[in-house]
């Protein structure tokens, strides 16, 4: 390996571990904060800055417009999350690149980091594709907790209280991928047989290794025989999910 090659993999490793403790520092403040004064992420605890976070400050993150209907849509949660934002960016990027969410149908996106820290994300951002950009963006969240667009007053990003469970809509169906899961489906199959009146929740995991597990839900299914990373599985599910609803 050319000594160039191996000296950038070791500055994207250390911009890595600047996030994951990023997200350690904040996950213990959570805890340690957790009986004091019933702060919410709305309120008091938004204006709290870990300021031992170097960061760069963004003026905002554009929005992009999505057609939006009254048709059913979907929710997908990514368990596990290292923030090692090489994998967890690319499998954002793949969901909100989809016909799926710029036709409107992607009703929210979660992120749960193993640190226990729930992040939420609007549909309508434009997640920067340049690591450098991805990785300031997550450093900036850590320290404010949220991000606002920059035409507008919407948080495009931000961190939430704890469960997820209490921002999934009614009626929902919560459906976790995993190799490991004790059935193997046609995922095409699986997803035109779901009801239309269920909301459909997938729960991927985002680690590099092992499986989820959760409590909430409600069905455990494995889509390949093979081991399939998160950004490959996400674009499965969408594919799937388009032609049920026929989106182009």
């Amino acid at each position: 390996m050319a000594k160039g090659t191996k000296r950038k993999n070791r500055d994207r490793d250390k911009e890595e571990e600047k996030v994951a403790d990023g997200v350690e520092q904040l996950s213990h403040r959570e805890v340690e904060e957790k009986d004091k004064d019933n702060r919410n992420v709305e309120g008091g605890v938004e204006e709290k800055i870990l300021d031992e976070i170097p960061i760069v400050e963004f003026a905002g993150i554009p929005v992009q417009p999505a057609k939006q209907d009254t048709k059913r849509r979907v929710t997908f949660i990514l368990e596990r999350a290292s923030l090692e934002v090489a994998k967890v960016g690319k499998a954002l990027l793949t969901v909100l690149d989809s016909p799926l969410n710029k036709a409107g149908r992607l009703h929210s996106l979660y992120v749960q980091t193993e640190r226990n820290v729930l992040i939420q994300i609007s549909p309508q951002i434009r997640i920067p594709r340049t690591f450098k950009r991805f990785n300031n963006l997550m450093l900036q969240l850590l320290q404010k907790l949220s991000v606002r667009a920059s035409n507008g007053p919407d948080k495009v990003l931000r961190t939430v209280k704890n469960p997820v469970t209490n921002y999934l809509p009614a009626n929902c169906r919560r459906i976790g991928l995993s190799r490991s899961a004790p059935r193997v489906v046609n995922l095409r199959d699986y997803v035109n047989a779901a009801s239309d009146d269920e909301h459909l929740v997938f729960v991927v995991g985002a680690m590099a290794h092992g499986k989820i597990n959760v409590d909430y839900i409600d069905d455990f299914i494995s889509v390949s025989e093979f081991p399939l990373s998160a950004a490959c599985c996400i674009g499965r599910i969408c594919n799937a999910v388009e032609q049920k609803w026929k989106i182009l």
